[in-house]
């Protein structure tokens, strides 16, 4: 009877070793800006997108944010952040790109010009996560909450956004427009309705901002939530791979 009992729960574990083998868990790897990045909670209520992703896939998909604040794509190479990253991906796993908001930035850490040294550095991201075996998927920065006065919402980015969709189209690798995607969401909130997205807090509300703080950057929670949808939606057209294990 033991020996019986024996092999039945030898054949289980091997059963379920089996099926767990089909489970094959997909990486998705992030790197980009302080618009992507996790936060601890002494700064909430700002939220990187990125820490919003992963709930809408199935437990298959894990999210892996290596996103830093403050990053370009030159910054986030020379701190050898992308070292790490790099050595992470691995066949079929998935990079996602954000960067613009800092590479505008003229200072000699940061500063990548659009059309020359932005492009030739996205165009060494995508060239190396693919020679491991990755798939690179480029994302535009997320708009920043600036209107006119008639109500429509300013372009901050100049022209990184559309140096982006030059180097997806050179090197044919999927994009999501993510600029003017946050545009029309940010749009239609409305001018006092979108600063509930965004960390707009007041005075002594949270214990990191005791002055308070306007800022039209940087997600809360809702507005990142808002985001990640947006990609998510984005991603079941670009029919990369990932449709299957986005929760229904």
């Amino acid at each position: 009877m033991k020996r019986n009992y024996n092999k039945t729960v030898l054949g289980l574990l091997l059963l379920l070793l089996v099926f767990g083998c089909k489970q094959k868990r997909v990486d998705i790897f992030l790197i980009g800006d302080s618009t992507v990045a996790e936060y601890k909670e002494y700064y909430r209520p700002v939220t990187g997108w990125g820490e919003k992703l992963n709930q809408f896939f199935n437990d298959n998909v894990v999210v892996h944010n290596f996103a830093v604040s403050g990053s370009s794509t030159k910054r986030f190479r020379d701190n050898l952040v992308w070292k790490k990253v790099h050595e992470c991906l691995h066949e079929g796993s998935y990079l996602f790109i954000q960067f613009g908001h800092n590479d505008e930035k003229k200072d000699t850490t940061r500063y990548a010009a659009a059309g020359g040294a932005y492009n030739d550095n996205l165009k060494r991201y995508i060239t190396e996560a693919r020679q491991k075996g990755a798939i690179p998927v480029l994302i535009t920065p997320i708009s920043r909450r600036i209107f006119d006065e008639e109500g429509h919402l300013l372009k901050t980015h100049g022209s990184y956004p559309s140096e982006m969709k030059k180097v997806a189209n050179e090197m044919n690798a999927p994009l999501i427009d993510l600029t003017n995607l946050t545009k029309t969401l940010i749009e239609s909130y409305g001018v006092e309705g979108s600063k509930k997205l965004f960390r707009w807090v007041e005075p002594g509300e949270y214990p990191a901002y005791p002055d308070g703080m306007k800022d039209n950057t940087h997600l809360t929670p809702l507005g990142a939530e808002e985001v990640s949808k947006l990609i998510v939606e984005e991603i079941k057209k670009l029919h990369i791979g990932l449709d299957k294990y986005i929760k229904k």
